[in-house]
């Protein structure tokens, strides 16, 4: 995996009205820590840091932080967003050694089509969507593909069935389903909003009761004896 280099600014004051001034100016605050070094508030360029982040690695990429005279190996273990805009406001870098076992989120991508089960007018579930998965650092994927092209309803891939890389493992349950396909559970009449459903259904019962009175288009109903004229 490469490794991407970020200088870091120090002597961040804490605060809310600083951390604003930082990101006017394109910077993004952070905080690095791990194996016995005290956090220290920071700040790194805000396009390097999303250069560093979009990469083939994703969020799991290797970053060789420069803080002051020391060089950290460092994975971005905590981002937060903005709520609108979904911009990276502040990071966690945590320090982590080349040969110790981490943790990681890998995203799952599925690759090819599932024909057979559109041509039966089936849904592929795409249930688990990422993978935790404990690895060195340099081991970890970037993604876990999943070939969906043989896929016929009634098939699910699960967890075990999942080809990791050498080095890695998950503790995810292995019969935790990752996609499956199923056969279509909707019907037409089931995208019918509730209120026009209830409409249609008196209307049907409407036309029920008109037709058994014999209303109009109906049959007559049939004169009584008493009621036939005079031959």
């Amino acid at each position: 995996m490469a490794e991407i280099t970020l200088v870091a600014e120090t002597g961040r004051e804490p605060g809310s009205a600083v951390a604003r001034r930082l990101r006017r100016e394109g910077k993004v605050p952070a905080v690095v820590y791990g194996h016995g070094i005290d956090p220290v508030a920071i700040a790194v360029d805000g396009r390097q840091l999303r250069h560093a982040l979009t990469g083939d690695a994703g969020l799991n990429a290797l970053v060789n932080l420069k803080v002051a005279d020391t060089d950290h190996l460092t994975m971005a273990r905590v981002l937060q967003r903005h709520p609108v805009r979904g911009t990276v406001v502040h990071v966690d870098f945590q320090v982590v050694r080349r040969d110790e076992i981490v943790q990681a989120d890998v995203p799952i991508h599925l690759v090819g089509e599932a024909k057979s089960v559109q041509s039966e007018g089936g849904v592929v579930d795409h249930s688990l969507v990422s993978l935790s998965v404990l690895a060195t650092p340099a081991r970890i994927p970037h993604a876990i593909e999943v070939d969906i092209s043989g896929l016929t309803i009634g098939d699910a891939v699960r967890v075990g069935d999942l080809q990791l890389p050498a080095g890695v493992t998950t503790e995810v349950d292995p019969d935790e389903p990752v996609v499956s396909a199923q056969s279509q559970q909707v019907s037409d009449l089931d995208l019918i909003p509730e209120a026009d459903a209830e409409a249609l259904k008196e209307l049907a019962e409407a036309a029920a009761g008109e037709g058994g009175e014999g209303g109009e288009g109906g049959a007559a109903p049939a004169a009584s004896a008493e009621e036939a004229p005079a031959g």
